[in-house]
């Protein structure tokens, strides 16, 4: 859990210095962990649940291809889900799955009209086909992509371990402990806790100094310092610029044909520093896809912009050069809507 005795809350207000960008890098795998936690009265979540299933089975036919789409039902589109189709039928009835045609054609016995069709290489689970019928008798609440929901604070879930709570991160944790019927772990001696937040904040374990150095130390503020001291380490923006290095798809080769070494380490490096200096994000931003058009950019901020130079390249003799520049641009986009959007705008690309 995200506790200690002497350590200070996690979740004490809005997020202020460099947390931001510890929130921003693991935005989506406390997504992943938490989410379960959200409906608290165990109510299932289109986003997570639902969109999924549907994405995966079902948009193949019936989604936003024009030209693979075999009748007018639209499973991406609310109008399209809830409304009635020209056959006269409503694919989903809120409330009642027995009234809801996509309820009926995917658990019909008939093979001609079940869906998935055999011939699309697509089976729903039995536990798929729970969640669907469960999410229409449950309402059939509809949400947007996660991308275009404005994020909001939750309500931390009452729980019945109180005395474990530390800040509002621990109740999301141990909510979720409790509803499948988990105690929570004992706290974590010293040794394991200066161990823990020392990997995940340098990726290096601690010396045996700094354990010694916490061990002896019995002030309430023991823990608070170990972070303070590994936030202000430089170790720190090294371990913190892997993960974004990964989005922004950096590479010390070029990534084709002889996978030549290319020399954009000191965008890397400018990374680093921003981690390091607690760059504010919308600096961050700016200079990363823009730096060298800002009003007498400096020599920092045009390196800033090997964000959109990390793409595979080839100078090969035989490319074609119109080619290879749209490609360029294919990827850019693409790679700069996923960090910043959380959507790859690939239908860009036709559409």
């Amino acid at each position: 859990m995200f506790q200690n005795q002497e350590g200070p809350s996690i979740m004490n207000g809005e997020f202020s210095g460099r947390r931001w960008l510890i929130a921003i890098v693991f935005s989506p795998c406390l997504a992943l962990l938490v989410s379960p936690v959200w409906g608290a009265d165990d109510r299932v979540n289109y986003n997570r649940d639902i969109r999924p299933i549907l994405s995966n089975s079902c948009y193949t036919c019936h989604g936003p291809d024009k030209a693979e789409r075999s009748n007018d039902l639209r499973l991406d589109v609310k109008t399209s889900v809830f409304g009635r189709l020209e056959s006269g039928k409503t694919a989903v009835v809120s409330g009642h799955s027995d009234k809801s045609e996509l309820y009926r054609r995917i658990v019909t016995a008939d093979a001609d009209e079940r869906m998935p069709p055999a011939d699309s290489g697509k089976k729903l689970t039995p536990q798929q086909v729970v969640l669907l019928k469960k999410w229409i008798d449950q309402g059939a609440d509809w949400k947007a992509h996660w991308s275009f929901i404005k994020p909001v604070r939750s309500r931390p879930p009452q729980v019945r371990h109180t005395a474990a709570v530390r800040n509002e991160i621990d109740r999301f944790v141990l909510a979720r402990l409790e509803r499948e019927g988990l105690e929570p772990e004992s706290e974590a001696d010293k040794t394991t806790l200066i161990r823990r937040v020392t990997f995940d904040l340098t990726g290096l374990p601690p010396t045996l100094k700094e354990i010694d150095n916490f061990l002896a130390d019995k002030s309430p503020r023991a823990y608070e310092k170990v972070v303070d001291r590994l936030l202000d380490s430089p170790r720190y923006g090294e371990q913190m610029t892997r993960y974004w290095l990964d989005a922004a798809r950096y590479g010390d080769t070029h990534g084709m044909h002889l996978d030549n070494v290319r020399s954009i380490w000191p965008y890397r490096d400018w990374v680093i520093r921003a981690f390091n200096h607690n760059m504010a994000f919308d600096r961050f931003t700016i200079e990363q896809l823009a730096g060298d058009l800002l009003p007498g950019a400096t020599l920092d901020q045009k390196v800033a912009t090997g964000f959109v130079r990390c793409n595979v390249s080839t100078s090969e003799g035989g490319s074609i050069a119109e080619e290879f520049r749209v490609r360029y641009v294919v990827d850019r986009t693409v790679t700069m809507s996923t960090v910043w959007m959380g959507l790859t705008l690939g239908c860009a690309v036709c559409h």
